[in-house]
């Protein structure tokens, strides 16, 4: 195997992986510095490589996940932009379209956020195009001319195009972008929606248009000098980013399509919880990702992650940040997540006499007061410190303090409501359980699916404190701790595949593609016909965004498929299905193969039975395709051999039958709070569990990166590849 080094950036802990050629792991966990990121991301490389015994020069494939592309657009920091669209709409995003949800239902003072781009730098030419691609106006280039001299003296940083029904017929958006970019200087993007994802939905197409060009050049720009600091180190492998959708991006390909990245940390999680999952023969999982600054759920189903073209940048409200309106929707794929606003460093405040957690974060700088780094005010980890969870002297980098912990607790939050210090901390660790909770309710309950019969899996640093509690809230009776969990994105991009995914608009009833009517030989109708040959140029489309990176995994020699130099490729074409006169489609895959007429039949059959267990009614009638998708996956070496095996911190010791328990096992016991009293319960170190050895709650697990919440009513059992499984048995 190649040498791969994977690294990802959240907004407190900076987590890198590197898996050796022998297939060992080794992780290394720093803080984020957020004023440069990549201060800290190189400091974690350079502590792994000596971890490792690794030279710099020896690393074949360098893997990495950033929330850089949402920290840019929550924080409104991205570069200036002047946006164009179609005479008539220059007010769309100004309009927008936004949902109160929560306490803004009931503000008479809410003022709606001001729109991405003021309509100082908003254009509209005279142009229009139908909805079937026909030229209804041509383009005015007189005018569109000027249009672009007014851009060119505003001085922008980036420009995005979205004219109407482009998505049909890219003419004039291909035109304008030569005006346009003709009065610019070179290094200033021109943004088409044409080429970011040519599909119907003016609205929607235009933010995702709008915030990859507001996103690109600081992507670009950190990317560039990300790969600069890596050669200067003598790494020269290539840069793979994480996309939304679970695969990865060559660097070159994420500068330019920022906006696929937006969920680049999240959906490695869900990944590796995929991952873990399906090496232990388990693949309904509910990944619950919790670290510094959010929690995340994911929803993995008969081993495949939920996927979803269209969600909410900043979204809010008790629908974990997806419901329309309450952010600013992207139309690209990605995993399916929600995501609350609570993680180790959510601070604890005290509003009118009632407790609130988060979705203020301590972040890394100043980070929790336990940090001992300057920050003063309570957060989730100082609480599960004080309540006994946490080792002091078992954190990542640092001693952690309990007495600035307890210092916190009592100023912020125990005086102010009257209660003892004891009692404040347990209250901040059970009501950030309950709003964690909301993001495993958003991709379970309210989508009509039971939680109980899924295994949930703990991932980041926070993760295995409280993932026992949230899964006693939704009746869940297992629970997967994988090796490494505390740093359970990076090593989830070890298994992340090269990926890149096209789209484009396709209106076809489904009557007229399983048609025989207008026959054109054996595959069916004209329309379906149609349907092929656009399937043939998105695929065309991916290969070329693929060959960008030189990067390729060969078939393993002996297997008997063609060429042992051959790429390994998966390509899977699908579609979007609707009701004729409804606005949403589903996404649903078809067979594989060559697309004929019973392919949209199966097609048409899976959205019935989709739509049924979505929304509980069952009908059938006339549906339509709306929308083309490809995706080319070149799988990476991780994901064709065998999976690395742990080491470190959690290696076991040997493979023989485990000890009976003894006082010298224990590690000593410690005070923890449970259920309203003080207990003394085992501390048991996991590096020194074997295969085959049991867990019985309550007791505490620790390991460098995390510590693991066993109450009583749990019982576990380690694995020979280091992850422990817990089970529900009541006492």
């Amino acid at each position: 195997m190649t040498i791969t080094l994977a690294s990802d950036v959240g907004g407190t802990f900076t987590d890198v992986v590197l898996t050796r050629a022998d297939g060992q792991v080794h992780v290394v966990k720093t803080l984020t510095t957020p004023d440069d990121p990549t201060v800290g991301l190189l400091r974690g490389v350079g502590a792994v490589l000596e971890l490792a015994g690794v030279a710099p020069g020896e690393v074949g494939r360098f893997v990495h996940a950033t929330t850089l592309a949402t920290n840019v657009i929550l924080e409104r920091r991205g570069v200036s932009v002047a946006f164009v669209t179609t005479r008539g709409f220059r007010s769309l995003l100004a309009l927008g379209r936004q949902a109160r949800v929560e306490e803004e239902r009931f503000d008479l003072a809410f003022e709606p956020i001001e729109p991405p781009v003021p309509l100082t730098h908003t254009f509209a030419v005279s142009e229009r195009i139908s909805a079937s691609g026909e030229i209804l106006e041509p383009l005015d280039e007189a005018a569109a001319a000027q249009v672009a001299d007014e851009i060119a003296a505003l001085g922008v940083q980036a420009v995005a195009i979205c004219l109407l029904h482009s998505y049909a017929n890219a003419a004039h958006e291909l035109r304008l972008a030569e005006l346009i970019a003709d009065r610019l200087p070179k290094d200033v993007p021109v943004v088409l929606s044409a080429e970011v994802w040519p599909e119907l939905g003016e609205y929607e197409r235009s933010t995702t248009t709008l915030m990859s060009a507001y996103v690109g050049p600081v992507m670009a720009s950190y990317l560039h000098r990300l790969g600069e600091k890596l050669r200067d180190l003598r790494i020269t492998a290539p840069v793979h980013v994480m996309e939304s959708a679970g695969g990865v991006l060559p660097a070159a390909l994420a500068a330019s399509r920022a906006v696929y990245t937006i969920e680049s940390g999240p959906a490695a999680g869900v990944i590796a919880a995929a991952r873990q999952g399906a090496e232990r023969g388990l693949v309904d999982l509910i990944s619950f990702d919790m670290g510094g600054t959010t929690a995340k759920a994911g929803l993995v189903r008969g081993g495949r992650p939920g996927i979803t073209h269209e969600f909410q940048v900043g979204g809010k409200g008790s629908f974990g940040g997806r419901r329309a309106g309450t952010g600013i929707p992207i139309k690209v794929p990605a995993i399916d997540l929600a995501e609350v606003g609570s993680g180790g460093g959510s601070i604890a405040w005290v509003d009118a006499g009632t407790l609130r957690v988060g979705p203020m974060s301590a972040a890394a700088a100043p980070g929790p007061a336990c940090y001992a780094r300057g920050g003063t005010r309570p957060t989730v980890t100082d609480a599960d410190l004080v309540l006994g969870y946490l080792d002091p002297d078992g954190f990542a980098e640092f001693r952690l303090s309990v007495d600035a912990a307890r210092a916190a607790i009592a100023e912020h939050v125990a005086e102010p409501l009257g209660v003892e210090v004891i009692e404040a901390a347990a209250a901040i660790h059970d009501i950030a359980n309950a709003q964690m909770s909301a993001a495993i309710h958003v991709v379970t309950v309210r989508r009509g699916i039971d939680p109980r019969g899924f295994t949930l899996v703990a991932l980041g640093g926070a993760a295995p404190t409280h993932v026992a509690r949230l899964a006693e809230r939704f009746g869940i009776g297992k629970i997967l701790v994988p090796p490494h969990c505390g740093v359970g994105s990076a090593v989830g991009l070890l298994y992340a595949d090269l990926a890149v995914e096209r789209a484009r608009t396709f209106l076809a009833s489904a009557d007229t593609l399983t048609s025989g009517s207008c026959a054109v030989g054996a595959s069916g109708s004209a329309a379906l016909a149609d349907l092929i040959v656009l399937f043939a140029e998105l695929e065309a489309a991916a290969r070329t965004d693929l060959s960008v990176e030189p990067w390729r995994v060969p078939h393993p020699e002996g297997s008997g498929v063609g060429d042992p130099a051959r790429v390994n490729e998966v390509v899977v074409r699908s579609v979007g299905i609707r009701f004729i006169g409804q606005a949403h489609a589903f996404t649903v895959e078809l067979p594989a193969g060559p697309v004929m007429r019973d392919s949209i039949r199966h097609a048409v059959e899976e959205f019935y039975k989709r739509y049924r267990e979505s929304y509980g009614i069952e009908l059938r009638d006339s549906v339509e395709v709306t929308t083309a998708r490809v995706r080319v996956t070149l799988p990476s070496e991780a994901s064709l051999g065998a999976p690395p095996a742990p080491t470190g911190a959690i290696e076991p010791r040997s493979s023989a039958s485990p000890p009976a328990w003894s006082d010298d096992r224990l590690g000593g016991g410690r005070r923890v709070w449970f259920d309203g009293g003080h207990q003394l319960v085992p501390v048991i170190v996991r590096g020194d569990c074997p295969p085959g050895t049991e867990l019985i709650g309550p007791c505490i697990v620790t390991e460098p990166q995390s510590s693991l919440l066993i109450p009583l009513g749990w019982r576990g059992t380690t694995d020979d590849r280091g992850a422990v499984l817990l089970e529900h048995s009541p006492p």
